[in-house]
């Protein structure tokens, strides 16, 4: 069986070469909290010491659960950034309301967005995600992106629904909508 230029053999190429190129690009959420915790220090008022990052994830989606255990992996026992260490604290999309004592949420892809924006709004809590589309959407104030370069967007009117505001310095980096 001859299989030199034949069109089956091209589009699997391609489609390999499409897969290598997608995983390379893909998020890395460890990298995406490490950028994000440094953003809470650029905040206002930002918070000193040791806080705690809300891990929102939906237990019946296994993709939230994934990055869940990937995020609370790279804040470990705590992740330092500036004065801050924040540990990780997993929160089901459900109980977002009844949260406890947390700096920020951390949104995982997938979510019902809107519900936690809700929420999170009426508590005053910052939401972050590594999906940019929820910053777009303003159903979170930040979304960082850090594949393929970082990128991060502040949704201004999410920021002022939770009184979130940035310093100057930090306004300069980011792409404010």
């Amino acid at each position: 069986m001859e299989f030199r230029n034949s069109p089956a053999l091209v589009a699997g190429a391609a489609i390999a070469a499409l897969a290598i190129s997608a995983r390379t690009a893909a998020a890395d959420p460890a990298k995406d909290v490490q950028v994000a915790v440094r953003a809470l220090g650029f905040l206002e008022s930002a918070p000193h010491g040791d806080v705690v990052l809300g891990i929102v994830f939906d237990p019946g989606k296994p993709a939230t659960v994934a990055e869940r255990d990937a995020l609370m992996a790279a804040l470990g026992g705590g992740m330092p950034a500036g004065d801050l260490k924040v540990t990780g604290s997993p929160i089901e999309v459900g109980k977002v309301g009844a949260a406890g004592n947390v700096a920020a949420l951390y949104l995982t892809t997938g979510i019902n967005y809107a519900e936690v924006a809700a929420a999170a709004s009426g508590k005053k809590i910052l939401t972050i995600s590594g999906d940019k589309a929820c910053a777009q959407g303003g159903q979170c104030v930040m979304s960082v992106v850090t594949a393929p370069t970082v990128e991060i967007t502040v949704n201004h009117n999410a920021a002022t629904e939770v009184g979130a505001s940035f310093k100057a310095a930090f306004r300069m980096m980011i792409h404010e909508i």
